[in-house]
């Protein structure tokens, strides 16, 4: 394999790897030795240097490898441009009122209401992130970006099955009703009920993200590839 692709590679493994274990069988054991602000900030760091070093791998590996498929067509960036304007859509509505952050507590989650992109999906802000890296592969299947992306869909997708099994460890029956109420796989005959305000928020966001491809990336995306 390229360097560039093994280093991108082992970046993205540490990446994915250091969610799961410091999220889950490292989390109570270092928490207790360093405090919560403590294991924080450790995560924030571990974190942090895993993302830097994906996206100095992911830009030094650029021209390794030939796309395993023709993502440039008129339908895959149409597909792609849906995809993450969606994605859109459930980042920006799992921000209010999320039952899954751990600072709310199980009685609250217990009256937790079924509204919003809560009622496509429970982890609205994993699915976001997992339709990103889908539409990412769609469009530009070459060697660095199925890594890189494959470990953010990897991440989003076994993260929300993951944080399921420690919410219902943490909060028993107060989780395990919010699981009853709602779906780990998105209802996507839902998606209206997430208001048009937050469709539009995301619409404006999502023009603005796509246009800055061109001067960040050196490529057009979005709308904009027809403009």
């Amino acid at each position: 394999m390229d360097p560039a692709l093994t280093s991108l590679l082992a970046a993205s493994i540490a990446f994915v790897g250091s969610h799961v274990a410091l999220s889950h069988p490292l989390r109570a054991p270092l928490a207790a030795r360093l405090g919560e602000k403590g294991f924080l900030g450790l995560y924030s760091l571990v974190s942090l240097a895993a993302f830097a070093w994906m996206i100095v791998a992911f830009r030094a590996a650029y021209g390794s490898g030939a796309p395993a498929w023709n993502g440039q067509t008129d339908l895959a960036w149409a597909v792609a441009s849906g995809l993450t304007w969606v994605a859109l859509v459930l980042f920006l509505g799992s921000l209010k009122g999320n039952p899954a952050t751990p600072a709310t507590p199980a009685e609250q989650v217990a009256e937790a209401r079924v509204t919003g992109v809560y009622a496509v999906t429970r982890h609205p802000m994993m699915w976001g992130f997992a339709l990103w890296a889908v539409a990412h592969i769609l469009v530009m299947p070459t060697p660095r970006s199925l890594i890189l992306a494959g470990a953010i869909l990897i991440l989003a997708l076994l993260g929300a099955h993951l944080q399921d099994r420690k919410k219902e460890a943490l909060q028993g029956m107060a989780w395990k009703g919010w699981e009853a109420r709602t779906s780990y796989w998105p209802r996507w005959s839902r998606l209206p009920s997430a208001g048009w305000r937050l469709w539009a928020a995301a619409l404006i966001l999502w023009l603005a993200i796509t246009w800055l491809h061109r001067p960040g990336n050196g490529f057009v995306a979005g709308i904009w590839r027809w403009l």
